[in-house]
């Protein structure tokens, strides 16, 4: 198609949302996960976060093959699905490893194309081949995408300020780097402590409340952070998929 002056549009549309939901172990990302329009889950071996939440999913993920299969029947059928949840992509990692040793005869990601790194590289090409299908369900089935996974905290040596500890995900980090700038938004969920003072008979008590939240924005002691209107929403809000709708919705018509 030839282009002229007369082929520009302007897109103002916010189209399905590719979220990647970091957080610490047990604080409801999988809950979170669930309350996504029409999900359906594609739980990866080792992984039984959706038991008792009565959601849809496909058979337990054994392999990368298995997964990409489960991809291509929501991209050729038609369904009700409205968020593909792959849950998680930590765990995924290791499938994506193990495909990789077959296709080359190694025993381990470090042997593979001769060692030096060159194995992790090669796990890009199938990262990057769930990403392309994932978008393709967005792009031809209006499809919401939510990668759910694990974080551990690594020391970090600022050149600018004091060493300090921060939440990264559990994955290698050139994979942990492609999801990061793939996804629209990176969700991060933990418990906000706070102390409240209670009065009992002239002495002043105090307790902890641990609050589940969401985080939205980067901070030097975790990731987070979005493209376009998924940067406007509030950098904290209560760990729900309602509130996180809500908080898009709202910078939207802002």
């Amino acid at each position: 198609m030839a282009l002229s002056l007369s082929s520009i549009s302007v897109d103002t549309a916010v189209r399905a949302p590719r979220i990647l939901l970091l957080g610490t172990e047990k604080i409801g990302k999988t809950t979170f996960a669930a309350s996504a329009p029409n999900p359906i889950f594609l739980s990866i071996r080792g992984e039984q976060g959706t038991d008792g939440l009565g959601v849809s999913k496909f058979p337990t993920i054994d392999t990368f093959t298995m997964l990409m299969e489960a991809i291509g029947v929501l991209a050729q059928d038609d369904h009700k699905y409205q968020t593909v949840v792959i849950d998680s992509v930590s765990t995924l990692e290791t499938l994506i490893w193990q495909h990789v040793c077959k296709l080359d005869n190694k025993e381990t990601i470090e042997r593979v194309l001769g060692g030096f790194g060159k194995g992790y590289g090669e796990a890009l090409k199938y990262w990057r081949d769930m990403t392309d299908g994932l978008d393709y369900l967005r792009e031809h089935k209006g499809m919401s995408s939510i990668l759910i996974g694990h974080v551990k905290v690594k020391p970090f040596n600022d050149p600018l300020s004091e060493p300090y500890d921060t939440y990264i995900p559990t994955l290698n980090d050139k994979a942990s780097a492609a999801l990061m700038q793939w996804a629209d938004t990176i969700l991060f969920a933990n418990s906000k402590v706070s102390v409240q003072k209670m009065e009992d008979v002239g002495t002043g008590r105090a307790k902890q409340i641990a609050e589940r939240k969401l985080f939205t924005q980067k901070r030097p002691a975790h990731p987070g952070g979005g493209r376009h209107v998924y940067g406007r929403i509030p950098y904290e809000i209560e760990l729900s998929y309602e509130a996180f709708s809500k908080a898009v919705e709202t910078a939207t018509s802002n």
